[in-house]
């Protein structure tokens, strides 16, 4: 590794290896390198614990004096679970720091780059700003808005048939495209189901990793869950939104809301500090979710049947776009073969973490 790029990429993996396990902070790599031979790396691992910065720091000793660190995002400058970041830095004298992208915390937003240099380190930034930002979208986007960045994730046949039209669901995809979706809850925050697919289905909702799980959101305007379900029964946390006021007797949270749409809902669980959430639910949960404009990123497996009918069902329910210009454009991330499946990522409209850096 000779350049800039290369070692940042290397930085980029150590923060790829850690997705999902530090909300709300932001997944952060980091390297040292001293005479062009890497002496540390380090990720952010969990929130609250030591950043990536001093992971590697502490990896490198005596040989971060004189060297270059490339880390993912700005060094924190404030105080806050852990010192600041900075102050380790100039302490180890380290001579060079390269920074991908700035962090969007208002506390922060370049801070730190003028304390460095005011003591004597050059800094660089914008090294492969775009992997970063891109790796960073739920902190990025709850940065900016204070609600979580929504994943739609759907599931079907090539015709986009959820179900045929008598309700046989069970599988249209692989085996190896519903495991991919449990990988995919561990890098979110929440899960969120409509209660009509508890009823139906009594999902577990877990990412089948007892270390790592999101926590379980279902909408529920009339308190219709079934005591019996597995998400009030099992040990992982539930939260219930509903628009009933009566007692309700479950050692899961059960939080009252003037009206259950996913605006309010949004809301509540972006001061709740959940930056991701993936909306799991059936084609009226989808549907609430396309007609409030509050998606960011879809997630689509699709399985080559063609299940057709009229009456079978489909990925999103309600009104939808009556006219062409009220459909939400997507762009296409990465198109990928599981198994026999087709599994689509796209972003949807604008990818907001580009715009008004």
């Amino acid at each position: 590794m000779s350049n800039q790029n290369e070692y940042m990429n290397f930085a980029l993996e150590q923060a790829k290896m850690v997705r999902g396990q530090t909300s709300p902070n932001p997944t952060v790599g980091a390297v040292i390198v001293n005479e062009g031979e890497v002496v540390g790396v380090g990720a952010h691992l969990r929130a609250g614990e030591a950043h990536a910065e001093i992971h590697a720091l502490q990896m490198a000793g005596e040989r971060a004096e004189g060297s270059t660190l490339y880390v993912t995002l700005e060094p924190c400058q404030h105080r806050g679970r852990t010192e600041p970041c900075t102050t380790a830095i100039i302490q180890a004298q380290v001579k060079h720091v390269v920074i991908a992208m700035l962090d969007p915390n208002p506390e922060m937003q370049g801070k730190s780059v003028e304390v460095l240099e005011r003591s004597g380190i050059t800094v660089d930034v914008g090294v492969l700003e775009e992997e970063a930002r891109r790796m960073n979208r739920p902190y990025i986007h709850w940065m900016k808005t204070k609600k979580p960045y929504v994943t739609l994730k759907m599931a079907g046949s090539l015709d986009g048939k959820t179900a045929t039209s008598q309700g046989e669901s069970k599988w249209i995809t692989s085996p190896a495209s519903r495991s991919d979706g449990h990988a995919e809850r561990k890098q979110h925050d929440a899960i969120l189901v409509g209660v009509n697919t508890v009823i139906q289905d009594n999902p577990a909702l877990t990412s089948r990793d007892p270390y790592v799980q999101p926590i379980r959101i279902v909408l529920d305007r009339h308190l219709r869950i079934p005591r019996s379900s597995k998400l009030l029964t099992d040990v992982y946390p539930t939260i219930i939104y509903t628009e009933k006021t009566s007692v309700f007797e479950t050692t899961k949270e059960v939080v009252t809301l003037t009206k259950v749409t996913p605006e309010y809902v949004l809301e509540d669980l972006g001061k709740r500090n959940i930056t991701s959430l993936l909306v799991e639910g059936g084609a009226t949960i989808h549907g609430a979710f396309f007609t409030d404009r509050v998606v960011q990123r879809t997630i689509t497996y699709l399985a080559p049947k063609l299940i057709g009918g009229a009456g079978a069902h489909g990925f999103i329910a309600g009104c939808g776009a009556l006219q062409l210009d009220e459909a939400l454009d997507v762009q296409y991330e990465c198109i990928e073969h599981i198994d026999q499946d087709l599994k689509i990522t796209a972003i949807v409209g604008e990818d907001d973490v580009y715009r008004n850096r």
